[in-house]
């Protein structure tokens, strides 16, 4: 079992080619620079003492530590912390190739819900000590177990309002939103008369003026490829954000329609926060 852990205590590093560290470990110099050459790119970090290493460097050093001993289990407490955003993307990909090629359980544990659905078979969520559920990235997008598993999973978060039920639906944005017929029942069962509703930031699609919601945009973040629109919804004033291709050309203060389809839609109990069968 390996441990990549704090690996700022300088204390407990030494370089690589030390004599007591050979003869503690034969040859793990030379293993060391085959396994993090190309992978986590320390090998060239041989030579040098802690004091030289910056946060990022001690942190793949400490990585490569742990990689060259073949532990049967790899224990990892965000190992890539301290790295930049740049070195940060490019070495969960190189981790999640690392860990398929030497086959060995590896434990993560990160608050970046994008790394855990980037590298993660399967993915446990926590809450508060309490584990909400634990399931593989695409289940847990998409068929979450309650609002906070939900919320969580999914970059940007979902959008979640809580909106009164009516007749055949739910009042949102001065419209009635319909909801498969399934979550009216669920809804019914638990006597409710409002829900917590969701629908993910993909799932609001532009409509021309023809869209069931109708709300004023606020905000345009330009991603290259896609943009977020930032939009306050009609009646309510709430607001929603929605990913939307990049290509298309509004402007804060225009006014917009989304369309919505039912099945995309998610309800979450009011108050237990559990998802509403759907």
């Amino acid at each position: 079992m390996a441990v990549v852990s704090n690996p700022l205590i300088t204390g407990q590093m030494i370089p690589l080619t030390t004599s007591n560290f050979e003869k503690q470990y034969p040859g793990i110099t030379v293993k060391f620079a085959t396994y993090t050459e190309g992978d986590l790119r320390a090998d060239q970090l041989l030579e040098r003492k802690p004091k030289a290493l910056s946060g990022g460097q001690r942190q793949r050093v400490a990585m490569g530590r742990a990689i060259v001993r073949e532990p049967k289990v790899f224990l990892m407490d965000e190992p890539l912390s301290n790295l930049d955003a740049k070195l940060r993307v490019q070495t969960r990909s190189q981790i999640a190739e690392l860990q398929r090629r030497l086959g060995i359980t590896t434990v993560y544990v990160t608050h970046d819900q994008v790394e855990a659905m980037t590298m993660g078979h399967r993915v446990a969520v926590l809450a508060g000590g309490l584990l909400q559920q634990c399931d593989t990235p695409r289940q847990l997008y998409d068929n979450p177990v309650n609002q906070f598993v939900a919320g969580f999973i999914g970059s940007p978060a979902m959008n979640l309002q809580t909106v009164p039920l009516t007749e055949g639906g739910v009042r949102l944005a001065g419209t009635t939103l319909p909801l498969p017929t399934s979550i009216r029942a669920a809804a019914s069962r638990a006597g409710l008369s409002e829900i917590v509703l969701g629908i993910r930031p993909e799932h609001l699609h532009l409509a021309d003026g023809t869209g069931e919601l109708a709300g004023e945009v606020l905000l345009v973040e330009e991603l290259g490829a896609d943009a977020l629109l930032h939009v306050r919804l009609a009646e309510s004033g709430n607001s929603v954000v929605a990913r939307t291709e990049g290509r298309v050309s509004l402007t804060p203060g225009q006014r917009i329609t989304f369309r919505v389809q039912p099945d995309d839609v998610f309800a979450f109990h009011p108050v237990t926060g559990a998802r509403l069968a759907g």
